[in-house]
């Protein structure tokens, strides 16, 4: 909560000061605040650990934050000098030392010009600026320091997350069970403990996903609200599904019923699932599981073919770089 109180102010006198912005070649309005002054110079090719807001300024002088690193998981990311940092924050890192804390201002114009938004709205209105305020918290050399740092922070999150559920299920007097990593059951009916589900098995559910904090129903299949109201068949083990789900099923055999209460981090994360779910909502499934059968095996493969989860992979990395090629293009 301090944190946050701090982001909120830190926001509120950004906003109201007249800062001298410097431009980078693709034309961001950026500005450094050197820290202590004994932080190492960032290079391409090393790993950066920081806190990062996003918010737009609006007219009728209230801020409304985008997206915010504080108070939650820190962001971790390359320092990367290639053209695909073209304005982002990213082209601003390789000029900054650790301890710097730096403000970008984003023209929405720009982003609509280059494609990076469809169209005009009451958040995104012509001639707008995205704020985007970060601080430079540490500097990793090497993928296996940064690796180490980021799964200690994701358990930290993961932690924290699951605590709050705990604090909101004792709340509304609802006893759960917890899972290794941090996913709350509650146990209506533990269904058959002769066929549990598990890795290997295909488990036909049916369920209801609702935000913890609002209780808004972002999908379901118990009725016909969201287009759809066939159960669904998961094999655990694939990681098809969210973490929390491979987690918290396991505590139910056939004809098993309860909810499921999973932490952000074990959902969708920092990232969220636009426009519904945000990032670090914790999630809610209240779920019936209707058939547990041991999984129908995969077709055999020839030595060599992809499958079809690497040739989605691949499909996707190609896209990635048509896109960044085809906005290098158009800025040159």
């Amino acid at each position: 909560m301090k944190q946050l109180l701090f982001c909120a102010a830190a926001i509120c006198m950004l906003a109201s000061c007249k800062v001298d912005y410097e431009k980078t070649p693709s034309g961001l309005s950026y500005k450094i605040f050197p820290g202590n002054g004994n932080g190492p110079k960032l290079k391409a090719g090393q790993f950066i650990k920081m806190n990062i807001t996003y918010f737009i300024h609006l007219s009728d002088n209230k801020d409304t934050v985008l997206n915010t690193t504080y108070g939650k998981m820190p962001g971790y990311s390359a320092v990367d000098t290639s053209a695909r940092t073209r304005y982002t924050i990213m082209e601003v890192l390789p000029k900054c030392n650790v301890g710097d804390s730096v403000e970008c201002l984003i023209s929405i114009d720009t982003l609509k010009n280059r494609g990076e938004i469809q169209d005009y709205n009451k958040t995104f209105s012509r001639g707008g600026f995205i704020h985007c305020n970060a601080k430079i918290l540490q500097v990793f050399n090497s993928q296996p320091d940064v690796m180490a740092d980021y799964q200690n922070a994701v358990k930290a999150e993961t932690q924290k997350e699951t605590a709050d559920l705990e604090a909101y299920t004792a709340k509304k007097g609802i006893k759960t069970q917890a899972t290794k990593n941090g996913v709350l059951v509650d146990v209506e009916n533990a269904g058959d403990p002769n066929n549990m589900a598990d890795s290997g098995k295909q488990v036909t559910i049916m369920y209801k996903g609702y935000l913890e904090t609002t209780g808004v129903v972002f999908d379901t299949n118990m009725d016909s609200s969201k287009g759809h109201n066939k159960p669904i068949d998961v094999v655990l083990g694939e990681h098809r599904v969210i973490p929390g789900w491979e987690e918290g099923l396991k505590v139910f055999g056939k004809g098993g019923k309860g909810t499921m209460f999973i932490p952000a981090m074990l959902a969708y994360g920092p990232q969220g699932s636009p426009p519904v779910i945000t990032p670090y909502a914790n999630l809610v499934f209240d779920v019936q599981i209707t058939d547990v059968k041991v999984a129908p095996a995969q077709p055999k493969m020839n030595p060599g073919q992809l499958t079809p989860a690497q040739m989605q992979q691949i499909q996707k990395q190609m896209q990635q770089q048509k896109h960044a090629k085809d906005s290098s293009a158009a800025k040159d």
